[in-house]
C-alpha cells in the first residue's frame, strides 16, 4: 500500500514540479529572484515544520498523519493552479511544504517499521516506484500542458492524484487507531515532541552526519530551478528529468540492498558526482541538449545513492518510536540550507550571465567540499563515537547482531524492531 501511495502521489508531484518553473517564468511573469522566493515557501514551510511534526506523525500515527499530508497536498496543487498572484502563490506553496513536512516522516516511519532483514528490499521497491512518478510525471505533465487546459488542468489532476493517495492511506490497517504506548516501558518519547527532539539533539554522531548530509536538500531541488532558468526548450528539459529519474531508479535498488548504503562512501560519492554535475552544467547554453543529459545521468546517479544513505542511516539511528524526531532534525538541517541556499541562487540568476556562473559555481564547490569534509573526518560519517563498546554492552551486543548471519540475527532479536530498540539506540549513524 504504501508503494502505491508513493506511485500516485509521485506522479502529482513530479508532473507539476517539472514545469512550474517555467510556468512562473513564461506565464506569470515572475524574475528568478521572485520564483525562488515563492517556492523556497514551500521548502521554508516543510523543513522547518520538519522539527515540529516529525514527533508528531510519531504520536499520530503514520497513516493518520500521512491522510492528513495528502490532503494538504491536494490543496496546495489545486490553488497553485488557480492564482497568479505572488501572495496567492506562496500560500499555495506554503500548503504543500506543510504537507510534505506530513508526508516523508509518515512513509519513512511506516518502512522503518518493517523489520530489519526485509527493510532494505521494501525500501528498494518504495524507490522504484517512486522514481517510476518521476520519470513518467514530467512527460504526462507536459502532456496535459500542451492541452486546452494548460496549467490549471495540470495543477488539478496532480490534486486528484494526492487525493488518491490519501485514500490509501485511509485504508491501511489501523489507520485510524492511536499508537498504542509501549507496554511496561517509560511514556513514549513521541507524547512528548520537545523531549524527543532534544534526544536526538543529544545524538552528538547523529548531528555530526546532520551537518554533512546538510546539502542534500539544495543539490536535488535546485536542479528544478536552474536547468529551466537556463533557457532550455520544455521537451529537453522534460527529458532531462526523465533520464536523471530513470538513472536513479535504476542505481537506488543496487544501493539500498545489502546495507550498502549505510557506507561511508555512498554519501560521499553522490556528493562528489553532484558537484561535478552542476559544473558542468556552467558552460552548456539552450543548445546543448546531449551535454544537459550528460549532467542528467550524473545528478541521477548522485541522487541515485542520496536518498537510500539517508533513509538507512535514520533507520539505523533512530529508535522505532523516533524515526520522525530522528528524520525531522536532519530534515530541518538541510532544509534550512536548501532555502537560504535557493534565495542566493534566485538572486544570482537576475545579476546575469555572471551570475548563473557563481550560482552553478557555487553549487558545484559546495557539494564536492562537503564530499571532501566527509572523506576528512575521523570517523566518518557511519562510524559510532565515543569509547570502546564493553562487552554486554547494548553497542557492544549490537555490533554482535550485526556481524552475525540474518538466522542468527533472527533469533537473537525475535520481536523484530522493537526487540532492538537499545541497540538502534547506541548505533549511530546518518542521514
Amino acid at each position: 500500500m504504501v508503494v502505491a501511495v508513493q506511485l500516485a502521489a509521485g506522479l502529482g508531484f513530479y508532473a507539476v514540479m517539472a514545469h512550474v518553473v517555467a510556468h512562473l517564468r513564461d506565464d506569470v511573469g515572475m524574475l528568478a529572484g521572485t520564483i525562488a522566493l515563492v517556492l523556497g515557501a514551500r521548502l521554508a514551510a516543510q523543513y522547518a515544520l520538519y522539527l515540529p511534526l516529525g514527533p508528531v506523525t510519531d504520536r499520530l500515527g503514520a497513516a493518520r498523519s500521512g491522510v492528513l499530508a495528502c490532503l494538504l497536498r491536494a490543496a496546495g496543487f489545486a490553488l497553485l493552479g488557480l492564482v497568479d498572484g505572488a501572495a496567492g502563490l506562496a500560500f499555495a506553496a506554503f500548503l504543500l511544504g506543510v504537507g510534505g513536512a506530513l508526508f516523508h516522516p509518515s512513509t519513512r516511519s511506516l518502512l522503518a517499521a518493517i523489520r530489519p532483514g526485509r527493510r532494505a528490499r521494501g525500501f528498494g521497491i518504495n524507490v522504484i516506484a517512486g522514481q517510476a512518478a518521476a520519470v513518467a510525471g514530467p512527460p504526462a505533465g507536459l502532456l496535459l500542458l500542451t492541452s486546452d487546459g494548460g496549467f490549471a488542468l495540470l495543477s488539478g489532476v496532480a490534486a486528484a492524484a494526492w487525493l488518491v493517495a490519501a485514500g490509501l492511506f485511509a485504508l491501511l490497517p489501523g489507520a485510524f487507531a492511536r499508537p498504542a504506548p509501549r507496554p511496561g516501558g517509560p511514556p513514549r518519547a513521541a507524547a512528548r515532541p520537545v523531549a524527543a527532539v532534544r534526544a536526538v539533539l543529544r545524538d552528538r554522531p547523529y548531528l555530526r552526519f546532520t551537518l554533512l548530509a546538510a546539502p542534500t536538500t539544495l543539490l536535488p531541488t535546485q536542479t528544478m530551478t536552474v536547468v529551466p532558468l537556463k533557457g532550455f526548450d520544455a521537451d529537453v528539459r522534460t527529458l532531462y528529468f526523465c533520464v536523471l529519474a530513470a538513472v536513479a531508479a535504476a542505481i537506488q535498488p543496487w544501493c539500498a540492498a545489502g546495507g550498502r548504503a549505510e557506507r561511508a562512501w555512498v554519501l560521499r560519492a553522490a556528493l562528489a558526482v553532484s558537484g561535478l554535475g552542476y559544473l558542468l552544467l556552467i558552460p552548456l547554453n539552450e543548445h546543448d541538449a546531449a551535454g544537459l543529459m550528460v549532467v542528467a545521468v550524473l545528478h541521477g546517479l548522485s541522487f541515485g545513492m542520496i536518498e537510500p544513505a539517508c533513509f538507512q542511516n535514520v533507520a539505523r539511528y533512530a529508535p522505532p518510536a523516533q524515526v520522525g524526531a530522528y528524520y525531522g532534525v536532519m530534515a530541518f538541517v538541510s532544509g534550512m540550507i536548501a532555502f537560504f541556499g535557493g534565495l542566493v541562487v534566485g538572486r544570482l540568476f537576475d545579476a546575469g550571465p555572471a551570475g548563473v556562473t557563481a550560482a552553478l559555481a557555487g553549487l558545484g564547490i559546495l557539494a564536492l567540499a562537503t564530499a571532501a569534509a566527509a572523506a576528512l573526518a575521523r570517523n566518518g560519517p557511519v562510524t559510532p563515537s565515543g569509547p570502546p563498546p564493553t562487552p554486554g554492552s547494548p553497542r557492544s551486543e549490537r555490533r554482535n547482531v550485526r556481524a552475525s548471519p540474518p538466522s542468527s540475527r533472527l533469533a537473537a532479536h525475535p520481536a523484530g524492531p522493537a526487540a532492538e530498540r537499545g541497540s538502534s539506540r547506541t548505533g549511530r549513524h546518518p542521514a
